[in-house]
């Protein structure tokens, strides 16, 4: 038998409406019909998205809200029949770590009278020295000086207040340790010294712990069984390994395509499922399967109407889905959904290079030189006949640009320096034949409307 059983664990809460009399309208399905094992010793990971359910079953474990139906079952003593005193007279074999570190510890307490409130309450320790000794030996065993008993927990830090959450479990010497969210509140180097922390505790005093978590890559690492929940009901369970390598169901597999690669070359090759729709409310959840509005691979003939129950498909791995073996064989075609690359969601993180990407600047600047080589031509022989032997050279040579393009882009500020140069020493050598220069502007200005009406050509 395992340590700690779930058969059929609903938690529902009523929608009241009323002024004058509170009546019941319908209710929040926050959690529907779970059933898991855990056995002693090993760490049991719940997954899933915001508003799945996860924190509401652990709370129901514990008693922390009513079990509308179903039973919680630890080490044989059924707890959701348990009278009131004797339920608070077991919890201490159930202990929980909240997941705001801050809000869940008194501030008007030291960490002394925090952690001796529950030893007290269950009659562990003759007396206060002995008490204290045990605290300073579980504060030393979670990384905290023992000079901590006297400070309060704004004086500490993110990490430590959650080590402090720790250390209270800890001191009432419990079977089993419901960590909610323990490292989703801290820095990613806190949350390796955290997470390591409770593997030491594990093997240490053979903890069992129920991890409930978003991050898939911390369940992965610290938990020996996986269980995925939507919308308060368990669609996927098997161990840690199996359920990386192989996800069955089509949520779990939207969720493992979302989490990152850190090899490069497998990041580019693998791919993604988008899900359509939007989360459906719990107060209105929908017939058949919870996830047949957002599934890609949804039937329906059978899933709209048909509740799949949670079954095993081979080695433990149990998934509640009708095709969930067609899935797998490839032999069900989606019938909604994309399964995109995964660099085609955002910006790429490495773009090819592509020749027809010029700039488009450079390109303009060229474009009217060797559109307009005939006008240049005809500019140069009429210089000519003016004696401007410049222009007409410079109009002669108008074809020789055109086959470097992107030549104008490159050049400096100090070239156009130099031209400008070059027109004033020019400018200053003819001296007197400036009044003869305005009749060629006037035929430049002339060629702009047939340049203008070539490149609409």
């Amino acid at each position: 038998m395992s340590l700690l059983e779930l058969d059929g664990v609903k938690v529902h809460f009523p929608i009241k409406k009323g002024i004058f009399v509170d009546r019941t309208v319908g209710h929040v399905y926050a959690v529907d019909g779970v059933s898991l094992k855990v056995e002693a010793g090993e760490t049991y990971g719940l997954v899933g998205e915001s508003g799945c359910g996860k924190t509401t079953l652990g709370r129901s474990v514990l008693r922390l809200v009513d079990i509308t139906e179903g039973s919680v079952v630890l080490d044989g003593t059924d707890l959701a029949k348990l009278p009131g005193e004797e339920m608070r007279r077991f919890r201490r074999r159930l202990q929980m770590v909240f997941q705001d570190p801050l809000g869940s510890l008194n501030p008007r307490q030291n960490i002394e009278s925090i952690l001796s409130e529950g030893m007290v309450a269950h009659g562990i320790g003759k007396d206060q020295e002995e008490r204290r000794e045990k605290i300073k030996s579980i504060l030393e065993k979670v990384g905290l000086p023992s000079n901590a008993l006297a400070r309060y927990p704004h004086e500490f830090s993110g990490g430590q207040r959650q080590r402090i959450g720790i250390a209270r479990a800890l001191v009432l010497e419990p079977d089993v340790i419901i960590c909610d969210e323990p490292v989703s509140a801290l820095d990613v180097s806190v949350q390796a010294q955290v997470i390591n922390l409770l593997d030491e505790l594990q093997e240490e005093l053979g903890l069992t712990y129920v991890v409930i978590a978003h991050d898939l890559a911390v369940v992965r690492h610290i938990s020996d069984t996986i269980g995925v929940m939507y919308l308060g009901s368990l669609v996927e369970e098997a161990q840690s390994d199996a359920l990386y390598a192989e996800p069955k169901h089509p949520y779990t597999k939207a969720l493992m395509s979302a989490v990152p690669v850190p090899d490069p070359e497998v990041e580019d090759k693998r791919e993604r499922i988008l899900l359509t729709g939007d989360l459906p409310s719990p107060a209105n959840p929908p017939a058949g399967c919870r996830f047949h509005t957002r599934c890609p691979w949804a039937q329906a003939e059978r899933c709209a109407t048909e509740r799949p129950e949670l079954r095993d498909v081979g080695g433990g791995h149990r998934v509640a889905c009708h095709f969930a073996d067609e899935i797998a064989a490839g032999t069900l075609k989606r019938t909604a959904g994309e399964v995109v690359s995964a660099t085609r969601e955002g910006v790429d993180d490495n773009p090819t290079p592509d020749d027809s990407a010029t700039p488009a600047v450079p390109q303009q600047a060229a474009s009217p030189e060797r559109e307009t080589t005939p006008e240049q031509a005809e500019a140069g022989s009429e210089a000519q006949a003016e004696g401007k032997p410049e222009v007409a050279e410079a109009a002669a040579e108008g074809p020789e640009p055109a086959a470097e393009p992107a030549e104008p882009a490159e050049k400096s500020d100090s070239d156009g320096k130099a031209e400008k140069t070059e027109k004033a020493d020019g400018a200053e050598a003819d001296g007197a034949e400036k009044s003869d220069d305005a009749e060629p502007a006037p035929k430049a200005d002339d060629a702009k409307p047939a340049e203008s009406a070539e490149k609409a050509g």
